[in-house]
């Protein structure tokens, strides 16, 4: 199994198993933030899964209906989770209202247990999944839910102790709606940057407009124009263009310094080079 599908197979089971305890935990202690909580990690399993089946989907190899193959289903798989925590969130904070108007009780001793338990979870989780290098966006992506659940249990943990030394009831919604916050937060990220790559957006650093100055300086290029970058995947990026050539220039000789000069300065692998003669 490669790195990132394990990395990504280890924290679904941790953050699956453990989803399940915490749900039980928040409704018996009457805890919501436990539930909150509770809600961000169902959040990060059906995450975790998805990125698991995007690398499983992504072996795949390429056919003439899908000249690109699979490896943006695992974008589209992050892009979905992002948009699935605006809802979570939502529903959090409707419900963090609802429990300072009634002021439930809560069982402080039951959720300060099961919190600390989430966040030793979340911890191994977390380490799992940043240990060792990786550009892939579902494993970053894998990582801040993991890392805002975390500080979701920290919450949760904090405010049993409230409600244990307090008595203060109010403090399980008031640290839910800051857990939503931490999910909006998270979510926002992962649908902005995954919603660029399917948008056909520029890879990170990449301004066209640098790159057509560096390679008009490059000796026997006249003219660049018509660059288009985008990315399959965040490891994936493309460049398409097209450059005039100098007169008594080698045209294999000048596409080989674009090259050269696009993955030096520009990190990119694959580039497609179109030439004509000035």
């Amino acid at each position: 199994m490669p790195k990132n599908e394990r990395k990504i197979a280890i924290a679904a089971a941790l953050t699956g198993t453990f989803m399940i305890a915490e749900v039980f935990g928040g409704i018996v202690s009457g805890s919501l933030a436990l539930i909150a909580d509770a809600g961000h990690m169902l959040t990060d399993f059906a995450s975790l899964v998805m990125a698991w089946l995007a690398f499983r989907i992504a072996r795949r190899p390429a056919d003439w209906k899908r000249t690109y193959g699979f490896d943006r289903f695992s974008v589209l798989a992050a892009f979905l989770n992002g948009l699935s925590l605006f809802v979570i969130a939502g529903w959090i904070v409707y419900e963090a209202f609802h429990r300072l108007a009634d002021q439930n009780e809560v069982m402080g001793d039951l959720m300060l247990w099961v919190a600390v338990g989430g966040l030793v979870v979340n911890i191994v989780a977390f380490i799992v999944l940043t240990r060792g290098e990786s550009d892939n966006l579902n494993v970053r992506a894998a990582a801040l839910h993991v890392a805002g659940d975390l500080l979701g249990s920290i919450a949760a943990i904090v405010a049993s102790l409230v409600i244990i030394f307090t008595g203060w009831m109010p403090i399980d919604p008031i640290l839910s709606v800051l857990v939503a916050l931490i999910i909006l937060k998270s979510a926002w990220s992962v649908v902005a940057e995954s919603g660029h790559i399917l948008l056909e957006g520029a890879p990170p650093g990449f301004d066209r407009r640098d790159v057509a100055r560096q390679l008009a300086e490059l000796d026997g290029v006249s003219e660049v124009d018509h660059i288009h970058a985008w990315s399959v995947t965040q490891e994936r990026p493309m460049v398409t263009m097209e450059m005039e050539i100098a007169p008594g220039a080698d045209p294999e000789a000048v596409k080989r310094q674009a090259r050269k000069l696009l993955h030096d300065s520009f990190h990119i692998e694959h580039a497609t080079i179109e030439t004509r003669s000035g």
